[in-house]
């Protein structure tokens, strides 16, 4: 059975977590071939690279987080089990990864994990954002314990998860006090011809958009469309165009940008869904994000 070599792992930790040799060399009080060479061998004994360089900079492989993650976990055990034998209480929280689809909007996943953080025992959040066939296959994987997208997964995901519905909500149009002022009148035909904000395609908003867009014979004038909605509403703020988001957070986006209510569009709607790997959500906190987002951000 081969044997993980701890110091080689620290010496790996220490690097990437001081984001190259010489700090972690200086932190270490060890020179810098040193600590250079017991990584290679920690490489030689996973069969793996854990960093390639980019330009000067050294940077994690998809191996090298794997390995990261673990031996972050590994060193918080071992600074634990050294508290707990000398009698002092770990104060440690348990851990908690949640998965957030890119075409979720900030706010709302800020108020879905708010509620995590309110629950009785809050556990550490991480919080990793990226495409739902990332977080899915991380999902998988066990690195993450849940996903917070605005789409269930479909037939043609590639692992067997399970889809609990949150709730939905109504869009509401924004724009600066003068484009609202503007395009108030009239609502929502006023939008015909408009200068306006997307999302991006792979965002269900937009998708409900276009179709109510077609459905009732509306052709904004697109200025721009926007992958990141925090971008987006960046730009709406500046008075770029005008640009919908879910009425569930409204009030957040008028006091955060500075924006005002143009008009709403209850028959855009757009759903929110917690997908995990179980069939049945068990763990207390993600409980108390069901429970808010059905009682009060949805409701």
């Amino acid at each position: 059975m081969a044997w993980l070599n701890y110091h080689h792992l620290l010496y790996f930790y220490t690097v990437a977590k001081e984001g190259g040799v010489a700090r972690a060399a200086a932190v270490l009080h060890l020179t810098q071939p040193t600590v250079s060479a017991q990584v290679r061998q920690l490489e030689r004994a996973l069969g793996e690279k854990l960093f390639e360089k980019h330009g000067r900079r050294l940077v994690l492989t998809e191996a090298g987080r794997v390995a990261y993650r673990y031996a972050d976990e590994i060193f918080a055990l071992g600074r634990e089990f050294q508290g707990v034998l000398s009698g002092r209480p770990s104060g440690r929280p348990a851990r908690l990864a949640v998965g957030i689809a890119e075409s979720v909007p900030k706010l709302i996943a800020y108020r879905l994990l708010e509620a995590v953080r309110r629950s009785p025992k809050p556990p550490q959040l991480v919080c990793v954002e990226g495409t739902p066939a990332r977080l899915l296959a991380d999902l998988a994987a066990h690195d993450i314990e849940l996903v917070i997208s605005d789409a269930p997964p479909g037939a043609a995901a590639p692992v067997r998860v399970y889809s609990h519905p949150l709730g939905d909500t109504g869009a509401t149009v924004f724009g600066t006090p003068e484009l609202a002022s503007r395009y108030r009148r009239r609502f929502p035909a006023s939008l015909d011809g408009a200068p306006f904000l997307l999302p991006g395609e792979q965002v269900a908003l937009r998708r409900a958009l276009d179709q109510w867009f077609a459905a009732n014979g509306i052709q904004p004038r697109v200025e721009a469309q926007f992958a990141d909605s925090a971008l987006l509403k960046t730009f709406g703020q500046a008075g770029a165009g005008l640009f919908a988001a879910p009425t569930a957070i409204e009030a957040e986006i008028r006091k955060q940008y500075g924006v005002r209510v143009v008009g709403r569009l209850p028959q855009v709607r757009e759903s929110f869904y917690a997908i995990s790997a179980e069939r049945r959500i068990t763990h207390p906190a993600l409980l108390d994000l069901a429970r808010v987002a059905r009682s009060r951000l949805f409701a």
